[in-house]
């Protein structure tokens, strides 16, 4: 990919802390100051939620946000305009779009993508169509220079986290427990073999989530994966925030305490080799994988 954002994202050599967050949770200039928040705070993307009634894949706290929007008539292009306002005020980590189809069918793919050039998207995750249905939107993607993020759990079998491992853009989302998002006490126990076996299949960074609360679980998985995702906790936070978020002269101090959770959730970095540097070759990759699994 040629995208400029993309490549920095890629060698970075360092434990990749990739936020979501609801587009327009509570409203919109909230959601620009959340976002700028999370960048402040080492994020090294963005996942942009839209809100849906029947989002399969979220659990009950973000189930709750995307009602809230949904109560105030947020769509899908008041999310993807929120980007371009998020860029205008200095985001410059990859956005990634994280939506469901029907969402973007209803839009239409022309305009849905003519709309995410125009507000600066990065990326495209769309966690309800299947791989072996993506190959349209992929190349709509990679027409554009976005990455189509693709998604792969423990259960998947061999020859299929592979076959989508070694097609994957932007970054590997690996999901470290079968079920809805939300925040979890354990993960599937064969969760840190999985994502050993897919960074040597991947060729672009592998992430970690579904659950993930705080920095000691990220940790967990900083010797078998390049990041993590943290999504229910961080739209909890901003939920327990609202009543400050609407009152004035609570609004900075509701900013500073969000700036302070941020912070608890990204470890300090570890020691850690870029395996997906462009400058490794195929071996040097192998032998890096080889030594985090030992």
């Amino acid at each position: 990919m040629n995208n400029s954002r993309w490549k920095r994202f890629s060698n970075k050599n360092s434990f990749r802390f990739v936020p979501y967050m609801m587009g327009c949770d509570p409203d919109r200039e909230t959601s620009i100051e959340i976002a700028l928040a999370l960048q402040e705070g080492g994020a090294e993307a963005i996942e942009l939620g839209v809100p849906y009634s029947d989002p399969l894949a979220d659990g009950p706290v973000i189930q709750r946000a995307s009602q809230r929007c949904l109560e105030n008539d947020v769509s899908l292009t008041d999310v993807l305009e929120l980007a371009g306002a998020m860029r205008e005020r200095g985001v410059s980590v990859p956005v990634i779009i994280f939506t469901y189809y029907n969402l973007l069918l209803q839009l239409g793919e022309n305009r849905f993508f003519e709309l995410a050039e125009k507000n600066g998207i990065d990326g495209v995750l769309v966690p309800d169509l299947p791989f072996e249905e993506s190959a349209g939107l992929k190349k709509s993607c990679r027409d554009r220079d976005m990455a189509f993020i693709s998604l792969v759990a423990p259960t998947t079998r061999e020859e299929r986290l592979k076959e989508i491992a070694q097609d994957a853009d932007g970054f590997l989302y690996c999901i470290s427990s079968m079920g809805v998002t939300g925040k979890r006490a354990a993960f599937a126990g064969n969760v840190k073999s999985f994502l050993a076996n897919a960074q040597e299949q991947s060729r672009v960074p592998v992430l970690v989530g579904f659950g993930i609360s705080s920095s000691s679980q990220a940790m967990q998985f900083a010797g078998v994966s390049d990041g993590y995702i943290v999504g229910s906790a961080i739209v909890e936070k901003i939920e327990a925030l609202l009543p400050r978020f609407s009152q004035e002269q609570e609004r900075e101090g509701a900013i500073r305490e969000f700036k302070y959770f941020i912070n608890q959730l990204v470890p300090a970095q570890p020691e850690k080799e870029c395996n997906h540097a462009a400058e490794n070759t195929a071996d040097d990759i192998k032998a890096v994988s080889a030594g985090k699994t030992d």
